[in-house]
């Protein structure tokens, strides 16, 4: 049985994905109190904190290791600062544990900005270090939205290869599976009002029944001057980019056209967009829907898996 850790893990995608796999976790942390909480509540176990105040000779030995590393500096909404922010330098976390414990392939995931941080000198570091401590790094920017997830989630997945196991591991880049999903396939029935917008600035722009299925997501309207969080989808299509901060009275998940009106994602729906279990623990309210926004969707990490060969 393959044993991996579960680094800056959030509400546990990784695990999710990996635990199906028959696959056992060892270790775990985020410093994040109301993550804490959630993973506990989904796992049973109480993640570590901050993974600067745990040496890597204390972290149990393992093969596999995971990390959605903060993308904050890295993001567009977030100030771009790359591995020389505070954030960004958690990196360097994950490089010397993986330097003490040398397992034998890294599972990693970020935003897609991270390849243009500082003309590509973020991403050039990033592969160096890898480098030097023993691992061959491959890269690849994939849509969620051509995996079977109703949710336009462009990430880069990183795949590292101990190099002493070339030969014996191999990866290629996952293949899309167009699978025909799209938002009115996970709707929820009798939404409370709250969640509707009654506004007279709506303007739908196009007519939602001459809209054809789409794997991605659809404009049909806006409202307001529609900036962010002030444009409407359609059902036929995919849910934007689920964030974790955000403003506009679409914050966080977008405005959408369902039978009953326009309206926000709720929580159960953004799980379903995430491709997290209905069982699945969240915190309540803001503190849910930005855990959803930060998280690691498992089924992408289930393709990159199973994209991995061990020979």
């Amino acid at each position: 049985m393959y044993k991996f850790i579960d680094l800056f893990c959030g509400i546990g995608g990784f695990r999710v994905a990996l635990q199906k796999q028959g696959m056992e976790c060892v270790y775990s942390c985020d410093n994040d109190p109301f993550v804490q909480e959630a993973y506990k509540q989904n796992f049973g176990e109480k993640p570590d904190g901050d993974i600067t105040e745990t040496p890597a000779n204390r972290i149990p030995k393992h093969d596999i290791l995971c990390a959605g590393f903060p993308c904050q500096s890295f993001s567009i909404s977030g100030n771009r600062g790359g591995v020389s922010d505070p954030r960004g330098r958690l990196f360097y976390e994950i490089v010397n544990i993986a330097k003490h414990h040398k397992p034998y392939i890294l599972l990693l995931e970020n935003v897609k900005n991270i390849l243009t941080i500082d003309n590509g000198a973020a991403i050039k570091t990033i592969e160096e270090k890898f480098g030097e401590i023993g691992y061959d790094l491959h890269k690849h920017v994939l849509n969620a939205s051509f995996f079977g997830v109703p949710q336009s989630r462009e990430r880069v997945y990183f795949v590292g290869i101990r190099k002493d196991a070339n030969g014996e591991i191999d990866y290629s880049q996952p293949k899309e599976t167009r699978k025909p999903i799209y938002l009115e396939n996970i709707f929820e029935k009798d939404v409370d009002k709250d969640f509707f917008i009654y506004r007279d600035d709506i303007q739908i722009l196009k007519d939602p029944l001459a809209v054809n299925y789409d794997l991605r997501p659809i404009r049909i309207g806006i409202v307001n001057k529609g900036g962010q969080g002030e444009r409407i989808y359609s059902s036929k299509g995919h849910a934007i980019t689920l964030s974790a901060f955000g403003g506009g009275v679409g914050a966080r998940t977008g405005l959408y056209q369902t039978e009953e009106g326009i309206r926000r994602l709720t929580i159960p729906e953004c799980k379903r967009a995430m491709g997290f279990p209905s069982k699945h623990y969240v915190s309540e309210g803001m503190q849910g829907y930005q855990q959803l926004g930060n998280a690691v969707i498992p089924e992408m990490i289930t393709h990159v898996w199973n994209s991995i060969r061990v020979n």
